[in-house]
């Protein structure tokens, strides 16, 4: 479990098959094989590691639902390490599963802050409440306001300097992650339905009067 407060932007060494390698400093504190980092979000495994890098692997399931695949040396991604008890959560809860990546849709300045917008599937876009909370590539931010395919969120500049969000140009591929309080929230209200019903009697052939 993470909570969407980026310790260090780290930098992609290379991208051998199946792997990355990430020259980190700050996150390198205490790492162990087969602890937990969220790269750009998405919660993986380390499997090796040096004084100034380490490695994990990225399951074909991962490159398809993420922008990890985009990546490439030089590339700059976003790092936290997991929450530890009676840790402070500066941000929210996050898992480190990704839901689905979305687009940079447009970038505005407003006043010392700037104004991102992201377009998401309509999987995404049903979880996202104004003043709720999101992550983008790992980073917890707070939702300005939504219409039917997008929502927008505020950077202010500590943000900007200290995750990658900066370096996002529009139609750029981010990571997105929604609040897992109103997935829970949102399975408690679907309508339950149990035994046999006139739809299914009707599905498998049969005639309801």
């Amino acid at each position: 479990m993470f909570t969407g407060i980026i310790e260090e932007a780290g930098s992609v060494v290379s991208t051998p098959a199946g792997k990355l390698v990430i020259a980190a400093s700050r996150v390198l504190e205490g790492i162990q094989p087969g602890g937990s980092i969220a790269v750009n979000g998405i919660c993986l495994t380390v499997t090796d590691f040096t004084d100034k890098s380490f490695s994990v692997d990225i399951m074909p399931e991962t490159l398809r639902r993420t922008n990890l695949g985009l990546l490439h040396s030089g590339d700059r991604v976003n790092l936290e390490r997991p929450l530890g008890l009676g840790g402070e959560i500066g941000g929210h809860l996050v898992q480190g599963h990704i839901d689905d990546t979305g687009r940079v849709a447009s970038i505005t300045g407003e006043g010392e802050a700037v104004l991102m917008r992201f377009e998401a599937s309509p999987e995404v876009m049903r979880y996202i409440v104004p003043r709720g909370f999101i992550a983008v590539d790992g980073t917890s931010l707070t939702v300005v306001d939504k219409d039917a395919t997008s929502f927008s969120v505020s950077i202010v500049g500590y943000t900007r300097q200290n995750t990658i969000l900066a370096d996002k140009k529009v139609s750029d591929a981010v990571n997105l992650e929604v609040d897992i309080i109103g997935k829970y929230v949102a399975e408690f209200v679907k309508p339950q339905t149990t035994g046999i019903t006139a739809e299914f009697l009707q599905e498998h052939g049969f005639t309801v009067n």
